[in-house]
C-alpha cells in the first residue's frame, strides 16, 4: 500500500478496519464507559476549554504529557482491550496506551499539532480508529508549506502514522460548517516506559 504522504514519513488509511455493525457496538460501549473530561489548555498565556472531550487509558506507568497536561492512565476495560489487541496484531506493534477523543458535533475539533512528545520515542507508530461520524483529517508539512493532504476518516476506519511523520508533518481535525453527529477517535500509542 502506498503512503498518503509524498515524503518525510508514512501515513496509511484502511477504510473498513472494523465492520459497521461492530463500530456501532464499540461506539455505544466506549461512549458510556469512558470517564470523559473536558480539559483546559493554555496557549500564549490564555486559557481555553478544549473543544472536545477526552480520556487517557493504558498500562500502569504510561503517564503522558501533552499541551502541558499530565495524564495518568485509567485501567483498560474489555472493549478497549479488544481494539488494542486487534490494532496491535494488524500493525505488528505493541501498543500500551490510548488517547480517546469524543467530537460531539461539528463544532468540536483538534488543532494543528504533531505527536512528537518525548514519551512516544523517536519515530512513533500511532494507530487511529474512528467510530461514528466521518470527519476530515488534514495534513500539512512543517517546512514546505505547499505540501498538504486531506483524508476523510470514515466510521470503522484505521489511520496509521509512522516513520518520520511526526517530525515533518502536522495534522488536525478542524471545525466544519456542515452539521454532523458524534465521532469517537481512539489513537493507540506506545509510551516508552522508564526503568
Amino acid at each position: 500500500m502506498k503512503s498518503l504522504l509524498p515524503c518525510d514519513g508514512e501515513v496509511y488509511y484502511y477504510p473498513s478496519f472494523i465492520s459497521l455493525e461492530e463500530s456501532k457496538i464499540y461506539y455505544k460501549a466506549i461512549l458510556n464507559k469512558v470517564e470523559w473530561e473536558q480539559q483546559t489548555i493554555t496557549i500564549f498565556g490564555k486559557t481555553y476549554m478544549c473543544p472536545r472531550l477526552s480520556a487517557w487509558y493504558g498500562d500502569s506507568g504510561t503517564d503522558y504529557i501533552y499541551s502541558n497536561i499530565l495524564n495518568k492512565p485509567k485501567a483498560w476495560f474489555v472493549e478497549l482491550e479488544e481494539l488494542k489487541k486487534k490494532v496491535s496484531l494488524f500493525c505488528n506493534y505493541s501498543f500500551n496506551s490510548v488517547l480517546i477523543n469524543w467530537y460531539r458535533n461539528e463544532k468540536d475539533s483538534m488543532g494543528w499539532h504533531s505527536d512528537d512528545e518525548v514519551e512516544l520515542g523517536k519515530n512513533p507508530v500511532i494507530a487511529s480508529i474512528s467510530l461514528g461520524a466521518s470527519r476530515v483529517c488534514k495534513f500539512r508539512h512543517r517546512f514546505n508549506k505547499k505540501l498538504k493532504h486531506s483524508v476523510l476518516l470514515e466510521n470503522g476506519s484505521l489511520l496509521v502514522m509512522q516513520g518520520a511523520c511526526q517530525h515533518y508533518w502536522q495534522h488536525a481535525v478542524l471545525k466544519q460548517a456542515k452539521p454532523c453527529m458524534g465521532r469517537i477517535n481512539l489513537t493507540f500509542r506506545r509510551i516508552c516506559l522508564k526503568d
